[in-house]
């Protein structure tokens, strides 16, 4: 059990308190010594009171996160334990399986996020304490799933926030060839090893869908298309005409080369979106989607970012035709849905259209959003229409 423990200070207002997992350096009566990085210790309130067991780390902003409300061990028992919640609350491993098997907090694991893709898991560590336990975490993982393969994504810079260096790896040690694989029907070219993040946005599969149900018969502007999962979805739907959209050229090549595989009619254009919509042009469309990159990186780039939203929603809704669709999302977790609505509103107030919403769109179950806990809830959006 752990013996260390660090004390609230009386004269803050922790959202510790409230139920949120996360402490910071500034809101505790003083630190515990750094040979205790990485490993647990407890959290009590100015009082003395036992608030949980949370891994600890002095070199972080974010020095304590709670693990436990109870006193635990971070060993092998409890990350076995902790993963069988995980794949439990997600009907068990299944063969051929896409989606989020491990979401950091929400699963009682800081810093872990594992996606499975078939028969591969894809692993990123971003705190020390589980950084430390990768071993246990990455053969657990391999037992449950069955995985084939466990790729070790530690190149996220937020390590560097722990002071963790940037690393790939798998469990067998081999390179993972990038292949063709099945997600929802599509065949997708994926780099799980070397591709953005985990190698694929599975938290937007359920929006793929979404849009698809509107897509038939209208022209499609897939804007920050990525591999054109959205284009890909809205031209099998039976869009009669269907454009992608993306500043990576990279990304564009890889559109193509999918809407090809899959036999799918689409265009893609690498340009930057900004300006795409800044150009005067004469074409208008009937849905377009917006899935930019998180414009709100950290706190104090908000304004900034907010700023950013509102010109690019406002582009969009003067080039819907009327009675056009408006999907857009937003991926940053500094950004509220209260925020969101805000942008949108102004937007649509400068842009002289009227603006109801046809859907609210949200991240899917296997990113499981805690109520305590804001920032574990990122992917927020709406699908508009443009009158």
């Amino acid at each position: 059990m752990p013996e260390v423990a660090i004390k609230l200070k009386a004269n803050v207002r922790s959202r510790v308190l409230s139920g949120h997992p996360w402490v910071f350096a500034n809101e505790v009566e003083a630190l515990a010594p750094a040979e205790h990085d990485g490993e647990v210790i407890e959290l009590r309130d100015r009082t003395g009171r036992f608030l949980g067991s949370g891994i600890y780390n002095s070199k972080s902003q974010i020095i304590w996160r709670r693990i436990s409300r109870d006193r635990v061990v971070l060993d092998a028992a409890f990350i076995r334990a902790a993963l069988e919640r995980a794949l439990a609350r997600r009907g068990g491993a299944l063969e051929g399986g896409n989606r989020r098997l491990v979401w950091s907090e929400s699963d009682d694991l800081p810093g872990v996020v594992a996606d499975q893709f078939g028969d591969t898991v894809v692993l990123q560590i971003q705190t020390l304490a589980m950084d430390r336990r990768a071993a246990i975490i990455v053969e657990t993982l391999a037992e449950l799933t069955g995985a084939a393969e466990v790729i070790l994504r530690n190149d996220a810079s937020i390590r560097r926030l722990e002071g963790l260096p940037s690393a790939v790896s798998t469990r067998s040690g081999r390179e993972w060839a990038p292949r063709w694989h099945a997600i929802d029907g599509f065949d997708y070219w994926l780099d799980l090893q070397n591709g953005q993040k985990t190698g694929f946005y599975l938290d937007q599969r359920e929006q793929h869908a979404a849009v698809a149900r509107h897509a038939r018969g209208r022209r499609v502007l897939d804007a920050f298309c990525n591999q054109g999962s959205f284009a890909l979805h809205a031209a099998r739907a039976g869009a009669t005409q269907v454009r992608g959209l993306d500043s990576a050229f990279d990304a564009i090549s890889q559109a193509k080369r999918n809407a090809e595989r899959n036999g799918v009619k689409a265009e893609f254009e690498s340009v930057n979106v900004f300006d795409y919509f800044g150009a005067k042009r004469d074409e208008t469309w009937d849905l377009i989607v917006l899935d930019p990159p998180p414009f709100a990186k950290s706190k104090s780039a908000l304004d900034g970012a907010l700023r950013g939203y509102k010109e690019l929603n406002l582009r969009a809704m003067k080039a819907l035709a009327p009675g056009g669709l408006l999907a857009t999302y937003t991926c940053s977790h500094h950004m509220q849905d209260a925020e969101l609505r805000s942008v949108l509103a102004d937007a649509s107030a400068d842009a002289k259209r009227k603006v109801q919403v046809v859907e609210f769109c949200h991240q899917p179950a296997d990113h499981p959003v805690l109520v305590t806990m804001p920032e574990s809830e990122y992917l927020r959006g709406y699908i508009l229409r443009v009158e």
